[in-house]
């Protein structure tokens, strides 16, 4: 293992809540009535990016409105919107890192480990996440960071995986990715990444088949797993499991 690819969302923080607090002001700010429940934004959530998630709600409650010529500009707007809140949202320090991201980020600092990230998210949204946890130079702890704007197709296309592999110059197999969610876990092993899977409340009911693991998250000594992992009567994961998990599953795959 010779980098490991972090998504961002559900992935280093639980955000879509925030992110749906998000849409539903900048919503009310434009005069939609659209509000979109927890139920529904599960089920939006299979959608990726938020402009094609927007884009999708509109075509389904209102097809005449969603073909206007002015409904493309009207769903940048709204994203735009949308994205100020979630910042604020986020920027208040109340959304924190899931059990095991901090501690793995800063050991693969240590260790030289290369980090990158493979997101369908925006720049933006990735700045106003990290910036708390990590402070305003969180940019220089990953030698990569793929973003909405890196690929043509979001996942479950693996656009962004191929573009943080060329980016590490390294091969799939020399990577573990780790996901939330079963588009990302389909864009990474469509790139011949082996994947990790955390879920979320949003994503835990989906299917994971083809994933290398499947958590309820990373863990840490003051927030351990209620399992001991596989290997180990150890309750979080280290680096040193990543390694064996990973070489489990590259020699599996050649043989």
């Amino acid at each position: 293992m010779k980098a490991l690819i972090l998504d961002v969302d559900g992935t280093l923080a639980d955000t879509e809540e925030a992110h749906r607090a998000a849409f539903n002001a900048a919503f009310r700010d434009a005069g939609f009535r659209w509000n979109w429940s927890m139920a529904l934004y599960t089920e939006l959530l299979a959608v990726s990016g938020g402009k094609e998630r927007i884009l999708h709600y509109w075509q389904g409650v209102d097809p005449a409105g969603a073909a206007n010529p002015d409904a493309g500009a009207t769903i940048a707007v709204l994203h735009a919107c949308k994205t100020r809140h979630y910042a604020r949202l986020v920027g208040s320090g109340q959304l924190p890192l899931r059990p095991g991201i901090l501690r793995l980020v800063r050991a693969a600092e240590q260790a030289g480990l290369p980090l990158a990230i493979a997101t369908t998210t925006t720049f933006a949204n990735i700045d106003a996440l990290l910036r708390t946890p990590f402070g305003a130079g969180w940019r220089s702890l990953f030698r990569a960071v793929c973003d909405a704007g890196a690929a043509e197709n979001k996942k479950p296309a693996p656009d962004v995986y191929h573009a943080a592999l060329a980016a590490l110059a390294l091969p799939p197999d020399a990577c573990l990715a780790v996901e939330d969610s079963a588009n990302g876990l389909q864009a990474a092993r469509a790139a011949g990444i082996p994947t990790l899977v955390t879920p979320t409340a949003y994503t835990r009911a989906e299917c994971f088949d083809g994933a290398l693991l499947r958590l309820d998250h990373l863990g840490d000594p003051d927030c351990p797993l209620d399992r001991p992992l596989p290997g180990s009567g150890q309750r979080w994961v280290d680096l040193a499991a990543l390694r064996r998990w990973h070489a489990a599953a590259t020699e599996l795959e050649v043989n």
